[in-house]
């Protein structure tokens, strides 16, 4: 079986490819936890946060964004001691600001709708005969990227952007050979 040249040979990562990534996601809240663990990412290796997950899920209240709004100054300090999580002071302050600046857009339309709107609120599907073919970003990347940075949030820069588009399904990027680039959501 065919998959996307970057999936290793881990079964997390595996399983992560075939069941989740590029499959359309449509809830806000869930959308929310993607771009947290997305920005999360910056720097690592997607694999690192991913076997991390569960204890995102953890600490940060199953990613419950009014909880993680009233997360306090020493509740945070706390989870920078957390070793099951990435213990950057930059990030894990992030998830509490980008909570609030998620709840602002929550309270003016839906999460999903503001941020499927950059891919006219559909799927697109690329057609890429290789993993160097994929790009990093794109003029969609950009735009979201600039608009979620004007609602306050942090660690949203365009290839970030890029690649939560690529996990949410608003892009699909597994490459004409692999087995899911023809599986419909």
């Amino acid at each position: 079986m065919n998959r996307c040249a970057w999936v290793g040979k881990e079964q997390i990562y595996i399983d992560y490819h075939d069941q989740e990534w590029g499959v359309p996601v449509y809830d806000s809240q869930e959308l929310f936890q993607h771009l947290l663990l997305d920005g999360a990412q910056a720097g690592l290796s997607w694999i690192t946060v991913l076997k991390k997950r569960d204890n995102y899920r953890k600490a940060f209240y199953n990613f419950d964004p009014i909880k993680m709004a009233k997360m306090t100054d020493a509740e945070l300090e706390n989870q920078l001691q957390n070793p099951g999580i990435i213990r950057n002071r930059l990030k894990v302050f992030g998830f509490r600001k980008n909570a609030v600046a998620y709840l602002k857009i929550q309270a003016q339309q839906s999460f999903s709708e503001f941020l499927w709107h950059f891919v006219g609120g559909k799927p697109k599907v690329n057609h890429w005969k290789s993993l160097q073919d994929v790009p990093v970003n794109t003029p969609e990347s950009d735009a979201m990227s600039k608009a979620l940075k004007k609602a306050g949030f942090t660690f949203v820069g365009t290839t970030i952007c890029y690649a939560f588009m690529q996990a949410v399904g608003m892009v699909n990027d597994h490459t004409v050979d692999c087995f899911r680039h023809n599986y419909p959501d």
